[in-house]
């Protein structure tokens, strides 16, 4: 489905918060919790250099979620990302109830992107959120933004060679 133009803004953000990861030496995601009524609640970027590989913002945002927000306002909240939610981050995010997801980037793009550049695979298999979590409404990817998101992966995965 079509991201509305009045959803533009929160995705850019994942994306300089992406950017932010990756000035920090880390891997390029962002993330934005924003509620019902267009309010951003908290966000994050990619923590994973720390070791903790589960330190992804998506993740952050569920657990988050879970001690701040009650369940209607969880079921009501979006997350907007710049690249579609892992299985890890898509259970977290079924699992705390929150509502819809909106991202930059898809996993397929993502997953393409990553073949093309020679990254070795990774050990969870890319999925669409829909098949980890299928009640939760996914839209996405944001044509604008894409070429972005993977200018930042390409500059993120030619710096380690």
């Amino acid at each position: 489905m079509a991201v509305k133009d009045s959803e533009l803004p929160y995705l850019r953000r994942c994306v300089e918060l992406a950017a932010e990861a990756l000035d920090a030496g880390d891997e390029p995601f962002g993330s934005v919790l924003v509620s019902a009524d267009g309010t951003v609640l908290a966000e994050d970027h990619n923590r994973v250099a720390s070791g903790d590989r589960t330190r992804h913002p998506e993740f952050e945002l569920a657990r988050w979620a879970a001690a701040h927000l009650t369940p209607e306002e969880r079921a009501a909240a979006t997350v907007y990302t710049s690249g579609e939610h892992c299985p890890m981050c898509a259970a977290a995010h079924a699992w705390v109830g929150l509502g819809r997801i909106v991202y930059a980037a898809s996993t397929e793009q993502l997953t393409g992107w990553l073949t093309e550049l020679g990254v070795p695979a990774a050990p969870v298999r890319a999925l669409p959120v829909n098949d980890i979590a299928p009640g939760v409404t996914v839209e996405g990817p944001a044509p604008e933004l894409t070429a972005r998101v993977r200018a930042l992966h390409v500059r993120f995965h030619e710096g380690r060679h």
